[in-house]
């Protein structure tokens, strides 16, 4: 298969841009025999199943799909499943299939992993299927160790009279080299796009050999981290947390328990500092949180009020925090970790967060609303947080009227399933709604090696998948150093490995600074990063300053300069 540069990004069947340099735009032909990724994904129950994408990848020339029913317990109930032979270590494994049950209205169907060593993962998948119709199943897995037989089985709830009935299966094997392949057309198509400058005289004639100077001073993507309030007054750790850093998030000290400590002395002294900082250095804040259901990260005195008194209390919080910061946050997480608490609608009933986005959005109508919740790309083993769980609790505050539009995905990362990560951002996007990775970091238990590798995992999935809009680090520094879980630096601001996987892909998404000349029809062309641009063009004596909005688009940027 050959595929050539710039060519329309529309489909994901169409041929990707691939091995191009910074300013240079290679008109040439590249050779890539590798399948591309299906970002394909359905959320609706249907009454016939979809045919398999990749046409059942390694089982396409099967026919028929030879399925398995195996025993996984000892109460003698069985389950559907399917036979994978020779599975490679270090390969993105992507599958999916169609799921249909009995004996249930609904149950949350998981996909497992059993090799021949006697490893088994207990999640690679999931859905949340309904009686009557098929519903779409979207996984994947990586193996460290190769395998020659694995059994990948479908199992809904412990009670065995529900039947799992499959169909459309498919599995589609990748190689590292090719997920990075796929990861970077996604880059160069989405986050990137082509310009050309023509430069002519006052008579409009085009002008050969005109020095071209291009510079890249602000980029489109918001790339940021959370910070604290160690942050002021330190102006190494600004100057630092500047150079790198477009987007910021303050990590506890708008939470209620900040700002309203009693009831009734609000303070937002610290948090008005911090919105200086950020203001004056022109970066975008997301607001993090108005409510956060876990009772303990709610102040002693909320937790002891309930019914009026309660109701009282929540709505001067909403009030006087939209009221306050009106048009300052570009987000705020209304809601925090409502799929694992239920701290309001438990006392204030079920419509308590619905009331909360109409209120918001009524304070502050430009901010986008968020939910935000962890363990939904991280993993599919909490079942608080099954992909559909958030599908479904999103389209019920659409259908109560909330102005509830945007996706707040934590991402706390222990080891990534990169395969899973994407499965589950493709289900999401079905909703069409700005998905962020909002508190992105790697465990603790690792050493800080493992998790600069792991970190430069997930901030590439992210970053490479059209339906992401934005990423935000956990990466706040403490008082007395040390952060959530990962940190970038040290307390003096000496990178940690960590801190260099950032940078080195804070550089390698950027433009940066070209030069060149126009050609014999008075033109020179790039592919840049979305973002603002300074051009600077020299012809003999004459010198012209301007600049360049570069925007997402599938056409070409064509701008005229006249000397």
């Amino acid at each position: 298969m050959l595929f050539m540069a710039f060519l329309s990004k529309k489909s994901m069947h169409k041929a990707p841009i691939l091995g191009f340099s910074v300013f240079l735009i290679p008109f040439l032909a590249f050779s890539y025999d590798g399948p591309l990724y299906d970002f394909t994904a359905y959320t609706e129950c249907k009454s016939v199943p979809e045919k398999p994408l990749y046409n059942g990848g390694i089982f396409k020339d099967q026919a028929p799909l030879t399925q398995h029913r195996i025993s996984t317990s000892s109460d003698g109930s069985y389950t559907p499943a399917l036979i994978l032979q020779n599975l490679a270590q270090n390969t993105m494994y992507c599958f999916s299939i169609w799921v249909k049950i009995q004996g249930a209205d609904s149950t949350l169907v998981t996909a497992s992993l059993m090799t021949n060593n006697n490893s088994t993962n207990d999640c690679v998948g999931t859905v949340l299927a309904k009686s009557g119709c098929w519903s779409f199943l979207k996984g994947g897995f990586i193996l460290d160790s190769p395998s020659s037989v694995s059994i990948l089985y479908f199992q809904g709830t412990a009670d065995k009279s529900i039947d799992v009935a499959i169909a459309s299966a498919s599995v589609q094997p990748f190689t590292e080299q090719q997920w990075r392949t796929n990861q970077q057309y996604i880059i160069n198509t989405e986050r990137k796009r082509p310009v050309t400058i023509h430069v002519s005289d006052s008579h409009g004639d085009r002008l050969q050999g005109a020095s071209i100077t291009i510079d890249q001073i602000s980029k489109d993507f918001p790339f940021g981290s959370a910070i604290a309030r160690t942050i002021l007054g330190n102006l190494p750790y600004q100057n630092w947390f500047v150079e790198r850093f477009n987007a910021a998030v303050f990590e506890n000290e708008l939470k209620w328990y900040a700002t309203e400590p009693e009831q009734g002395k609000v303070n937002y002294t610290i948090p008005d500092q911090m919105l200086e900082f950020v203001l004056a250095n022109q970066i975008v804040a997301r607001g993090h949180n108005i409510f956060w259901e876990d009772p303990k990260y709610n102040p002693a005195w909320v937790r002891d009020l309930t019914g009026p008194a309660l109701k009282s209390a929540v709505s001067s919080r909403i009030q006087s925090l939209m009221s306050k910061y009106k048009e300052e946050f570009i987000h705020w997480d209304v809601s925090n970790e409502m799929l694992h608490f239920d701290f309001y609608e438990e006392r204030l009933g079920p419509d308590a967060t619905l009331h909360f986005y109409k209120t918001a959005h009524e304070a502050d109508p430009l901010a986008s609303l968020f939910l935000n919740e962890f363990n939904v790309v991280e993993t599919c083993t909490d079942v608080n947080t099954t992909v559909d769980t958030y599908i479904d609790k999103i389209r019920e505050l659409e259908r109560g009227g909330s102005s509830m539009n945007g996706i707040g995905l934590e991402s706390h990362f222990s080891k990534p399933n990169l395969p899973l990560m994407r499965a589950i951002l493709d289900k999401l996007a079905t909703l069409k709604l700005p998905i962020w990775l909002t508190e992105v970091d790697i465990s603790n238990k690792f050493d800080k090696e493992t998790q600069a590798i792991y970190l430069e995992q997930v901030l590439r999935e992210g970053f490479s998948h059209p339906a992401v809009d934005g990423i935000m680090l956990w990466t706040a520094i403490h008082p007395n150093g040390g952060c959530y879980q990962m940190c970038l630096t040290d307390y003096n601001l000496q990178n940690l490995p960590a801190g260099d996987t950032v940078d080195k892909l804070l550089r390698e998404w950027e433009t940066g600074q070209g030069k060149g000349r126009t050609d014999d029809q008075g033109s020179y062309s790039f592919f840049g990063f979305l973002g603002e641009y300074k051009i600077m063009v020299q012809y003999g004596n004459r010198t012209t300053n301007s600049t360049l909005s570069l925007s997402q688009s599938d056409e070409t940027k064509h701008f005229n300069i006249q000397l």
